[in-house]
């Protein structure tokens, strides 16, 4: 599973461009979070607890404009919270796609079959469900029965009227990796348009004892990086070795940008230092060296895909043979 040909050529204009300019740090995605209000209570998320005193807070459809903007990124992932909670949301999406960005709206599902009329299918959307296990295994973390089903439901909707669906697949402690097979052979069946596997992030907020360390993590995905011609995960070929303790990549805490109601988030998605007043702030006068794995203790356990597929990217341009294993992976498992 490789990105489709629009979105290569926009993502290989953009790396060109930032390349030739001599940008060191740029990002590739913008997660953009209008709020964090949800209508489920997760196990393992961990922002509706970083965030819980500003749940009735929101950006405005210019703020979103204007982020999307700022930041330059050619995909933008709307998350949350719940995105498809916000009566604005249609008219948001609809002004990225109007910018040409790529935008994936991050759901769990449960709103997503009565809203889907709010949407038009497009190259440039779509939409990303968050699936953890089977039915049960579901169902309990989301902390609501039910949630799996009417997800799996919903993405069969969307993919009846014509629009992309994606699952981003989460590995905690003690999931039981022969179900998270069994998952992806039903994903498969729908058929999804591609599954984004990771392990889980250790946030703090969160009082549980459910997160991999970077050796469980390798161990787990081991076995996954196997099934890689088997089902059409959505992770770049590098990554996923990386995954798989095959290679040591490094983080790029830049490539994925967050802005949220208190503003452009630092460091990354996953890590909270304070938030900067622009994107410019945060790019300038962040000390970039203080993070990733052996500099900070919050690091030390985190394979998140949003700090390591653009260092994954960067690697494969780095030499012939990971450029061309990039490059079959992306045009030749359609």
């Amino acid at each position: 599973m490789g990105f489709s040909g629009r979105l290569s050529w926009s993502l290989s204009k953009y790396l060109l461009n930032n390349k030739l300019r001599g940008i060191k740090r740029f990002p590739l995605v913008l997660m953009l979070e209008p709020l964090f209000r949800c209508n489920l209570q997760c196990a393992g998320c961990g922002r509706i607890r970083e965030y819980s005193d500003i749940l009735d807070q929101t950006l405005s459809l210019e703020d979103c404009l204007a982020a999307v903007d700022e930041a330059g990124a050619p995909v933008v992932s709307i998350t949350g919270g719940e995105p498809l909670l916000l009566p604005e949301i249609a008219g948001i999406v609809k002004g990225i796609i109007s910018k040409k960005r790529f935008v994936h709206l991050c759901t769990n599902g449960v709103l997503l079959e009565e809203s889907l009329h709010k949407f038009e299918p497009s190259p440039y959307i779509s939409f990303v469900l968050h699936l953890d296990g089977l039915a049960e295994t579901h169902d309990e973390a989301a902390g609501q029965s039910g949630v799996f089903d009417t997800a799996i439901r919903a993405m069969k909707a969307a993919k009846k009227a014509g629009f992309q669906v994606l699952v981003n697949t989460t590995i905690y402690k003690g999931r039981e990796l022969k179900e998270i097979e069994q998952l992806f052979v039903l994903l498969s069946e729908i058929p999804v348009d591609g599954i984004m596997v990771a392990p889980a992030f250790g946030y703090e907020e969160v009082d549980a004892d459910v997160f991999l360390t970077r050796s469980e993590a390798i161990a787990a995905f081991q076995p996954i990086y196997e099934q890689r011609r088997r089902f059409p995960f959505y992770n770049t070929p590098l990554y996923l070795e990386h995954l798989a303790g095959k290679i040591e990549l490094s983080c790029s805490p830049w490539s994925t940008v967050t802005r949220n109601p208190k503003g452009w988030k630092r460091p990354c998605y996953l890590i909270t230092d304070g938030h900067c007043a622009t994107y410019r702030e945060l790019m300038d006068d962040t000390d970039w060296t203080r993070y990733g794995s052996g500099n900070d203790p919050r690091c030390e356990h985190c394979m998140v895909h949003c700090g390591y597929e653009a260092s994954a990217v960067d690697a494969a341009l780095s030499n012939l043979p990971s450029l061309w294993r990039t490059m079959k992976w992306n045009f030749f498992r359609r």
